[in-house]
């Protein structure tokens, strides 16, 4: 499953305005600046985050936006619904207002979905992980795996550091973590 840019990048805008919550208000320019990204583009999704509910504007010359709640507050689902609308890993397969999920494959009443259980899962699976991570998850990450690597002694794999796991392609670990998990 894919997402589109306005995810990629309206996720990169509300990760900037996180490293500024609570300071003043960040202009937008300033923004796709920084991170190389087109501004008129960034603009069009700050008004979709905007009428989320997700950010605030401020007008004038040191105006901006900034986030209306705070970043433990808010989640990737939020956010990447706000921009994508509804997750689906597939076309066919979309979640009713009621919470159930159905294929428009089986609109005939003695035709059953064979993939339907797999598309639900994937789903599932990718909801849950954007609901369970949230805007201050990606500010923190960047230190905490710094921080790893450094040490607690401020060395590369100095004393005290935790080493973390090697990754496989697919993104599985080949080891356990030291906690168990």
């Amino acid at each position: 499953m894919m997402f589109s840019t306005k995810a990629e990048y309206g996720v990169r805008v509300m990760v900037e305005l996180a490293k500024h919550a609570g300071d003043e208000p960040v202009p937008l320019a300033e923004i796709a600046a920084k991170d190389g990204l087109p501004l008129a583009y960034l603009e069009h999704l700050v008004a979709r985050l905007r009428k989320a509910g997700l950010v605030d504007s401020r007008r004038g010359s040191r105006g901006g936006y900034l986030l209306a709640r705070s970043p433990v507050e808010i989640t990737m689902a939020e956010i990447v619904e706000a921009l994508e609308g509804s997750i689906a890993p597939i076309e066919c397969i979309s979640q009713g207002p009621d919470g159930t999920i159905s294929c428009s494959r089986e609109s005939d009443p003695g035709h059953v979905c064979p993939t339907k259980l797999l598309w639900t899962r994937v789903r599932g699976a990718v909801v849950q992980t954007l609901q369970e991570t949230t805007l201050a998850d990606l500010v923190l990450a960047p230190a905490l795996v710094a921080g790893a690597a450094l040490g607690a002694n401020g060395t590369k794999g100095g004393a005290g550091s935790k080493k973390l796991p090697a990754m496989t392609a697919t993104g599985r670990r080949t080891r356990p973590l030291a906690s168990g998990a």
